[in-house]
Order: structure tokens, then sequence, then C-alpha cells
């Protein structure tokens, strides 16, 4: 055993000496030209290295750099400028004086991919002939590094002016082996817009054919975005996926796509074929779709109607009213299928949510978009025009029986109605949102509303309490109900400018019917609506008045703002009146019946004056 320790520290000894006589005999700066003239020749990038380079032996035999630069062609800033670089070598070949690199590293770079950044054709550059390749420009990237790591350092990219994207922080850990598969694990912190992500992922690619084809498999990206518009505790989630791009076909593919943002889940698949136009098809499921949490609306938002969600990222439907040119939806084509088992939006809780949508350069038609509320269900198609100088909406909404009273708690508007909402029309208007659509949209529709219930005001205890105090000869049944229910509401709807008015509005049920117009001032909201009542029961007193009470029609307004609601009600002369002619056909027929006598002479005087 003593034998074998002493061998073994004799070797670590010579090992040492050897090292370090290699070391001493070989000065790192001989590999200077050889490196830059490598990276000119391979890539036609000029590397720039200041102050001298200098072995690391432990715990890697490298090469320690200062500041280093790496500049494209003509460029005017560099691709990528790092304070410290440290070359991790092989032993061996540097014996024949060889340079063998086994591992880059940079620490405190950084990373430029802005216009100011790329390779730039000189001035006096001849131009080839049309259909000719040119391959001076730009040499074809050939990453042939084994391990490649970036710390602590930051990537600036600009692809257009005024958006500027920083990722700070950046770790990059890239393994390539022989056959050019590899493994990728990143993390870094990005800055745009007054909002911050987090996100850390890993990644395995496969180069073997590359230019050719490329295929990429994310096992894992965890991310947290915070800032400004989104909820205060903001948007965070994991995912992974699978990818593979065909440079022949110019085709993405991405498979087994599971992603997932606070509470809501989305899996599926995507496609994409690269050309003049692009196109790109969706298909994604989700279990869960909870829009409240990631536009940052609260349930506090249903109690204050000037409220609106913190969340100020707006999608691609939101800001159609720019400029045609500027419309993301005239720059591709594309399908989309969504489908999930729940969506929940300003409260709703919507299940069995379908969505199928076609854009063709800038005309987007919803072929499908439906769903379920409670037990009743909507659909919403339409289609939408950004070719123009402004996008133009048309939508067909359908409602059947869809409970009223979460509707209008989840707009923040006053539940003073509910009832089974049935609506079937036309809507026209230019940008989607809540705003404009209470104040430019256009429309017409038929609208039904089953077993109405007005909150807050009783018709018919309202009308039969005010005949009974122009009457002594009427009572009314005690009833301190503060609702009215009617069984059938009917309109003929028309939005125009903000203004919803109603005709041909008629309602029915056991105790009363009703007939009328009105209109609802959306933006102030307010209404005014003009009805006529005809109470059909609950009336007692002489059966003569009651029964012509019965049969009249009262006529009822009802106005003001919509939380707080005033009624016009005037039945002193209307009483007066009805009963004067009910009272002068009794008369009348009793007359008619009995004229041939003469002592009726002074009654027909009477019901000549009546």
């Amino acid at each position: 055993m003593r034998r074998l320790l002493t061998t073994l520290v004799i070797l670590l000894a010579v090992l040492v000496c050897g090292v370090t006589a290699l070391v001493v005999l070989i000065n790192p700066n001989d590999f200077r030209n050889y490196m830059i003239t490598k990276v000119e020749q391979r890539s036609g990038y000029q590397l720039k290295l200041d102050g001298d380079l200098r072995w690391h032996a432990w715990p890697q035999l490298s090469i320690l750099a200062g500041r280093m630069t790496l500049t494209a062609p003509g460029a005017r800033v560099p691709v990528i400028s790092a304070e410290n670089m440290r070359l991790d070598v092989r032993l061996w070949p540097l014996l024949s004086h060889q340079l063998a690199v086994k591992q880059v590293m940079l620490k405190g770079a950084v990373i430029t991919i802005t216009p100011d950044s790329e390779a730039q054709r000189p001035k006096d550059a001849p131009i080839a002939p049309a259909g000719a390749s040119d391959t001076s420009d730009h040499r074809q990237w050939s990453f042939d590094i084994a391990s490649l790591k970036v710390a602590d350092s930051l990537l600036i990219w600009q692809r257009q002016p005024n958006e500027q994207i920083n990722l700070r922080d950046l770790n990059l850990d890239m393994e390539q082996s022989a056959h050019r598969q590899a493994s990728i694990s990143f993390s870094s912190r990005i800055n745009r817009d007054q909002r911050d992500l987090t996100v850390s992922l890993h990644a395995k690619t496969d180069l073997s054919q590359y230019p050719r084809q490329l295929s990429a498999s994310l096992d894992s990206v965890d991310y947290e975005l915070h800032g400004s518009g989104l909820p205060a505790e903001g948007i965070k989630g994991e995912g992974k996926l699978s990818a593979e791009y065909s440079a022949t076909n110019r085709t993405l593919a991405i498979t087994h796509l599971q992603f997932s943002a606070n509470d809501s889940q989305l899996s599926g698949q995507a496609s994409a074929t690269l050309g003049v136009t692009p196109v790109y098809q969706l298909d994604l499921n989700a279990g869960t779709l909870n829009l409240d949490t990631l536009m940052g609306f609260t349930q506090g938002d249903q109690d204050n109607p000037h409220s609106l969600p913190t969340a100020s990222g707006k999608p691609v439907i939101a800001d159609l009213d720019q400029a045609s040119s500027a419309s993301p939806l005239n720059g591709f084509d594309g399908q989309l299928k969504l489908t999930a088992q729940r969506v929940i939006y300003h409260g709703l809780n919507i299940t069995d949510f379908k969505t199928q949508a076609d854009n063709r350069h800038g005309h987007l038609a919803f072929n499908t978009l439906s769903g379920k509320l409670g037990n009743g269900e909507f659909s919403l198609p339409g289609s939408v025009d950004t070719t123009g100088k402004q996008p133009h909406f048309e939508l067909h909404p359908i409602l059947k029986q869809v409970a009223l009273g979460p509707l209008l708690h989840a707009f923040a508007l006053p539940q003073t109605l509910d009832g089974l909402l049935s609506v079937e029309g036309q809507l026209t208007g230019q940008t989607f949102t809540v705003a404009d659509f209470a104040q430019n949209w256009r429309g017409a529709g038929e609208m039904r509303l089953e077993n109405a219930r007005l909150e807050g005001l009783n018709i018919k205890q309202l009308i039969q309490r005010a005949v009974a105090r122009s009457n002594n000869n009427v009572s009314v049944e005690r009833n301190d109900d503060t609702f009215s229910m009617v069984k059938l509401l009917h309109a003929q709807a028309t939005l125009k400018q903000g203004t919803l008015r109603l005709d041909n509005l008629t309602g029915q049920s056991d105790l009363m019917t009703l007939n009328g117009s009105g209109s609802l001032d959306l933006p102030g909201r307010q209404c005014d609506v003009n009805l006529t009542i005809r109470v059909l029961k609950g009336w007692q007193g002489q059966p003569e008045i009651t029964e012509a009470l019965a049969s009249t029609d009262i006529p009822l307004r009802v106005y003001g703002p919509w939380d707080n609601l005033s009624y016009q009600l005037h039945v002193d002369q209307l009483l007066r009146d009805r009963l004067q002619d009910e009272l002068k056909k009794r008369l009348d027929a009793w007359a008619q019946k009995n004229q041939q006598h003469p002592q009726n002479k002074n009654l027909q005087k009477l019901m000549e004056k009546l």
C-alpha cells in the first residue's frame, strides 16, 4: 500500500511539474493571431483582444483574456463585448503547440443585436448579377464550440426604432455533442415598457441537419411577469413544447404544447408556413381560462361602474382602432381553433366555450364564437375588416335564455332587472371596447325577457294604491313586495350613438299587461320609458268599479338614473273619465231599453249633459 501511494504521489508530482513547465514554456499570446484569423475565416467577424493573455491552471487549464469585442464587417457597434473571457483548452494538443478549445466563457458581456451591429456592405463593393448568390457579405455561421457559458451579461435587442428589449442578468449554458446535439440552460430578466419578465428554461436541440432542418424540445420554462398594466400579483406560469423547422419548406411545427398562466392552462399544437404572406394555424384546448386574473379584473371593480381592469395590455382585437397599415392582421393569414371547458370573464362562468376564426389579409371572420352561461347559451358570429382607414366590426349576437342579472353585475350595471334574456340581432362598430360600444355602435334586434323581475318597484301595488287614495269605493290587497313580475317581455330594440330605443314593448302576466316604448341613454346611464299598464287582478270594492278598473289602461312613466329610478302616475282624472264613460254606457243601455216611458225624458236630458 505504501508503494502504491508513493507511486501516485510521484505521478501527481510529475503531472504538476509537466503542466507547470508547459505553462512556462508556452506563451498563450502566441495564439492571439491564430484565434483572430480563425474567427474571421469562419464568420467574417473581427475579434479584438485587449491586454495580454495569461494561463489559469485550476480547476481547469484555461486562457484568460481581458476585454474582448466581436464586430461584424462594417458594423458601427460590436455584436459582443465583454470585460472577461475564459477559454478552457485541452492539455494534450498543447504538447504539439496546437490550441483546442473545449469551452468559451464570457462574464459581464454586452450582446448587441441592433441595426448598428449588423454587417454592412462596403460602399465600393461590386453588385452581384441578378439571380446570383452573393457570399461576400455574410458567411454562414457554424456553431463549432463544445461548450459555451455566458454569465451576468446583458443582451440589447432592437429590430424597429423605439422598440428595444433589454435582457439583463443573462445566464446561458450551452453544451454540444459530437453529433451536434445541444442542451441549453437559459435564464434572464427582460425589461420593456415598464414591465419586468423573469424567465428560465431548459431545452435540447438537434443541429445535425442544420441549416436544412432544426428540431428542438423545450423541456421546461418558468416565468414571472410584473409591471405596469398588469395584475398586482403579476402573471406567472410554466410550459413546455416540441418544435421542428424545415428550411426546405419554410415550415415550423409546434407540438405537445403545454402552457399555464396563473390558474389558466392551455395545450395544443401550432404550425406556420413562412413566406411572403405567413400562414399560421393554432389549435388550442383549455381546461380553465381565467381572463380576470390575466387582465387584472377584481370583484371590487363590479361595484364601481367607472372602474376598468388594471391591465392595459390589449389583445389584437382591441388594438384595431389604429390605421390599417399598422394593423397586425393585415400581414398574415391564419386559422384559430380554441375550445375551453371553462372561461371566467368579469365573474361570468362560461362553459363549453368554442372559437373558430379565419383571417385573410385583414378580413377576420369569427365563424364560431359560442358558449353556455348557466342554463342559457350564446353565439356571437361576426367579422372584422381592418383593410380600410378604420376597422369595421359586424356581429350577429344570438342569446338564448341567458340570466340577465349576472350580466348586469359583470359589467357594473344596476341589477334592477332580472330574467332569462333572449336576443337576436345585428351590431356594427369600429372599436371593440365597452366605452365605444356604449357611444358609437349601431344595430337592431329582437329582445325577449322571460320571468322578468323588476326590483325596487311594485307596479301593480303602486297603481292600485294610487287608485284607492282617489276613490273611497276601491280597496286593494295588502302586499309588501318591492318588485314586479312579468311572465314575458318583448321589444324591438334599436341602438344608435349610445341610445338604445325600445319600440313595441309588450308584457304580460297573470296580474297585469303592459305596452309602451322608451329609450335608454347608455353613456349617461339614464332611461325614459312610457308604459300603459292594465292591472287584471287584486281590485276590491264595488263590482261595477272593479270591472271597469280591470279593463282600464293606466299610463306610467319610469325615468331617471338607472340606480335611482323615478316615476309619474296620474290616476285622478283618468279614473273620473273612465268611471264617467262607464256610467254613461250603462245609463245609455238602460235608456235604450226603457225609451217608451215618458218619465225617462228627464233622464235623457241628464245623459245629454253627461
